[in-house]
């Protein structure tokens, strides 16, 4: 039967625009949303329909707005970003052979929606190329002698083609979709509709008495709030029918046979082509390419007209492939097993994904476990589904013990996305999983940190494919049930596919590292092999003792009690320190103090910066923020540690993350052991709690200085190099140098500011930041720094020689190959820019910091695997390791560590390691 496709450009124009990163091309005009819809069309073309059109709206007033003046009167003007790439996608879809239809007066719905009827009653089978959830109420099944009209979303893969495809996407009919778009409106066509009904309850009313009409005759019936709601609304809602139909009657000049593709206009293609930069469609013209097949085009970031776009910004709509659904199936006989145990020993690599009933790593049991080999097919294995009627599952012991030779075989190559946790559950389950090979989630990391890197962030930007999300199986709220409560089908839909997708993003993202060989050895030599480092350090866990926390606790409160009194005391009358417009009240409109930072709706704050900028005008605020100081540590630490000790190991595990800051350092929860205040006596005390077991020590080794030591390998300051290779104070020996003094004579008054100036300047801190750290004038603030750039000149020429990398090529790099790309460099917004090159200037000092530590981890934990358990790693905090140690190892342990994160980079000046041991990790400092 022949086919027609009718595609809603409209539709596809917006979208694009919102979807995809905003790309330029070389002359600095916007083509992202152009870049989208072209590379749709050549997907439709390379299906080869019998028949198609480009339905875009007309411009001016339609048969809506005469009936409802009001209607989409919320919608805001066109971007202008995207009003300039109306008129070249019209060209290129011009170009392409597509008819472009439009019609005065009403919406590009109702021209496809009348050429949909149209054409079905002629025999021909319709696809309706949208996004638009409206279109439902035009799916059709073929009747005899008729044609089926379908949805297909050529951006996430998805296919509507009957009533029962509706039914699960929106629990009604396709008949019944007017109604429900009645029932709820939509603001953003600003359709009225009934207050607070969403689609579950439209789809309830409808369920229950069949249509609109029906439910406006039974709307005395209906309870609650939401009944009165309806029974307002029953005056607007024929018209908000009206609104939500879409017309299959328009009086159209073409006929659905009369929409064949023309031939392509291949001189004005190149042109346009290689105008917007769209090299893989250019090449694809000449003959280069693979006809169809989208891949990612070069780009640059909207406004700069500089540099080419990082490697992973510029994605776009991808091999279809890769983005239509899958064929799953669920394990439930041995020899079923067997036949896939075969095809992964065969594949010698496969994407895997366990299913558990806890997010905690350390606590949580293997429910199920999703394998895959090639893309487009997967398979769950259910190990633990238990509700009634339940089918029966292999037995889980044996099914581990079928999988064991795979999963600890370290020449069978293991995929997975953010695979430490199943690295774990694995763990627990008495699996060592050798040879884990890629993670998506850290390739995409590694090619971009500033983007999301979760499954599906990843599959929507990556693939165009839209996952199932875990609370459409498993509820959500109080109602989400545990994964072992999902029938079996729903959780073999939903846990198959993530093996599918993880191999999908690796399809897609290995070929993008191995284009960028620097970042491919940051991942390979840096990323992967630390991820079952990690998973090691957060099971080996470390001891705490909850007495010592108790005592804190208690001490905590006390002073807290103390604080509040005093703070009733100044104030003169008794309030609430834990409420912000208490504190407003009296802060500013009875203290009358000045109100010197706002809120983002200008409201005075009471925020930390707010109180410290108040705290010389009165005694009040400073004894706000002691106040808080200690109801923080005691909430997030004295109280809520004792309570995350593992009944089962009897220790607390942090879980550490590598995609968490942007620079590549790591980031750690549940606890975040990276902000515990340690510069306070307070915040040591924490430390304390850490302890170790008998017979053995804690041992603390930290890089000293490192990232000015970093600053002197970047910048090549002789003096900065003289003084580290010196093994100079090199703080004492700014000093000197901006004072003019000897080191002698170096007042500790004079240490500190500059030791102010060498990490403010490392970061970026201006003369009025270093003038109200060191509380002095901003001009003598200003004296310092000129002073210091002309003893430092190289520091001087790097911050210069970076900024200026930063504005040609959009990112900046650590000494080891990682990229931090800078997406405000060229902002309009002053503030903005600036900040993006104060992280230009700190980035390459942090993020080589971090790669250091993460190649010390490496290799000590390798290391550490010889010394049959003699000493664990069991924390990472910033540039420091934690070890606990045999007492009878301790000796050794000093000895080897040091030298090993010593030498795990070669810079122009030598890493220094301070060490020291104790009972707990305060004594280890």
């Amino acid at each position: 039967m022949p086919r027609l496709v009718l595609i809603d450009g409209s539709s596809y124009l917006f979208r694009a625009f919102h979807a995809l990163p905003p790309l330029t091309n070389a002359d600095g005009e916007p083509t992202g949303a152009l870049f989208g819809v072209v590379n749709m069309l050549r997907a439709t073309l390379k299906e080869a329909p019998d028949y198609a059109t480009f339905v875009v709206d007309a411009s001016g007033p339609t048969f809506r707005n005469e009936l409802y003046p009001a209607y989409k009167a919320n919608r805001p003007p066109m971007p202008d970003e995207l009003r300039a790439q109306v008129e070249p996608m019209c060209r290129i879809v011009e170009a392409l052979g597509f008819t472009i239809l439009r019609v005065p007066g009403v919406e590009a719905d109702d021209v496809i929606g009348t050429l949909a009827l149209q054409g079905a009653a002629d025999g021909i089978d319709i696809t309706i190329s949208t996004g638009d959830k409206d279109f439902a109420q035009l799916v059709r099944v073929p009747a005899s002698g008729s044609g089926r009209v379908e949805l297909v979303n050529t951006m996430t893969g998805s296919r509507m083609d009957s009533d029962e495809a509706v039914m699960a996407k929106f629990g009604v009919r396709a008949a019944q979709i007017v109604d429900m778009l009645a029932l709820m409106g939509d603001s953003v066509d600003n359709i009225p509709g009934v207050p607070k009904c969403g689609p579950k309850t439209a789809a309830k009313w409808l369920a229950e008495y069949g249509t609109l009409d029906g439910v406006i005759a039974n709307a005395g019936a209906i309870k609650g709030k939401i009944g009165e709601n309806l029974r307002e609304a029953l005056p607007q809602l024929p018209l908000s029918r009206q609104l939500a139909t879409i017309r299959t009657d328009v009086a159209l000049e073409v006929a659905p046979t009369g929409l064949h593709l023309r031939p392509r206009d291949v001189d004005s293609l190149r042109e346009l082509y290689a105008r917007y930069g769209f090299n893989q469609a250019l090449k694809e013209l000449d003959g280069n390419g693979v006809a169809g097949v989208v891949e990612k085009e070069p780009g640059t970031a909207r406004g700069s007209g500089r540099y080419t776009a990082p490697v992973v910004q510029d994605e776009a709509p991808p091999d279809p492939a890769l983005s239509a659904p899958g064929e799953y199936e669920a394990i439930l006989t041995r020899s079923q097993l067997d036949e896939w145990l075969a095809k992964l020993r065969a594949a010698g690599e496969f994407a895997l994904d366990t299913e558990t009933d806890s997010l905690d790593p350390m606590r949580a049991n293997l429910v199920g476990l999703s394998i895959a080999v090639e893309t487009g097919r997967a398979a769950y294995l259910p190990l633990a589904h238990d509700y009634p009627g339940a089918p029966a599952q292999l037995d889980r012991a044996a099914v581990l013990a079928a999988l064991r030779p795979l999963l600890e075989d370290p020449a069978v190559r293991k995929l997975g996305q953010h695979g430490k946790y199943d690295l774990h559950v694995l763990r627990r389950h008495g699996i060592d999983v050798l040879g884990y090979a890629d993670d998506t989630m850290l390739e995409s990391f590694v090619l971009n940190s500033g983007q999301r890197h979760d499954m599906d962030s990843l599959a929507q930007r990556l693939l165009g494919y839209e996952t199932i999300r875990y609370e459409a199986v498993a509820g959500k709220g109080s109602k989400q049930i545990p994964f072992s409560h999902v029938a079996i089908d729903d959780a073999t839909r939903y846990a198959a596919e993530d093996a599918d997708i993880t191999l999908r993003l690796h399809r897609v993202l290995a070929p993008k590292l191995a284009a960028e060989p620097a970042l491919e050895r940051v991942y390979r030599g840096i990323e992967m092999p630390l991820v079952p480092v990690l998973e090691r350090i957060e099971a080996n866990g470390v001891m705490v003792d909850a007495e010592e926390l108790r005592r804190q606790t208690a001490d905590l409160s006390r002073r807290m009690l103390a604080a509040q009194q005093k703070a009733t005391e100044l104030a003169g009358r008794t309030f609430n320190l834990d409420s912000p417009k208490q504190l407003c009240a009296l802060l500013f409109e009875e203290l009358k103090l000045p109100a010197l930072v706002k809120t983002p709706k200008g409201q005075p704050s009471t925020n930390e910066e707010a109180l410290e900028a108040i705290a010389d005008q009165h005694e009040l605020p400073r004894v706000i923020l002691h106040y808080r100081g200690l109801a923080k540590l005691r909430s997030t630490y004295t109280e809520k540690l004792p309570e995350m000790v593992n009944p089962h190991t009897g220790r607390v595990h942090t879980s550490y993350h590598q995609a968490g800051a942007a620079t590549g350092r790591l980031a750690s929860s549940d606890p975040n052991l990276q902000n515990i205040p340690i510069r306070t006596e307070d915040g040591r005390r924490i430390r304390k709690a850490f302890v170790a077991p008998e017979g053995r020590r804690l041992v603390a080794c930290d890089y000293s200085q490192i990232e000015l030591r970093i600053m002197a390998h970047l910048s090549e300051d002789d003096g900065l190099l003289r003084a580290f290779a010196a093994g100079a104070d090199i703080h004492r020996a700014t000093a000197a140098e901006v004072f003019g003094r000897t080191l002698e004579e170096v007042t500790s008054n004079e240490r500190r500011a500059a030791k102010a100036i060498n990490f403010g300047l490392m970061y970026g801190m201006s003369a009025f930041g270093l003038a109200r750290n060191l509380g002095i004038g901003r001009g003598e603030a200003q004296d310092y720094i000129a002073t210091y750039f002309s003893r430092y000149p190289g520091v001087r020429d790097y911050m210069e020689r970076t900024r200026q990398q930063a504005r040609e090529q959009g990112f900046v790099e650590t000494v080891f190959g990682r990229r931090l790309y800078l997406d405000f460099i060229h902002k309009g917004n002053q503030a903005q820019r600036a900040g993006a090159e104060r992280a230009a200037i700190n980035a390459p000092m942090q993020g080589t910091a971090a790669d250091i530590i993460k190649r010390a981890m490496v290799d000590i934990d390798g290391w550490l695997a010889g010394q049959g358990g003699a000493a664990l790693m069991i924390l990472q905090v910033h540039d420091e390791l934690v070890f606990e140690v045999d007492a009878g190892f301790v000796d050794t342990l000093l000895r080897e560590v040091p030298a090993r994160m010593a030498a795990a980079a070669e810079l122009r000046v030598p890493l220094v390691v301070d060490s020291g041991t104790g009972m707990n990790w305060d004594e280890a400092h």
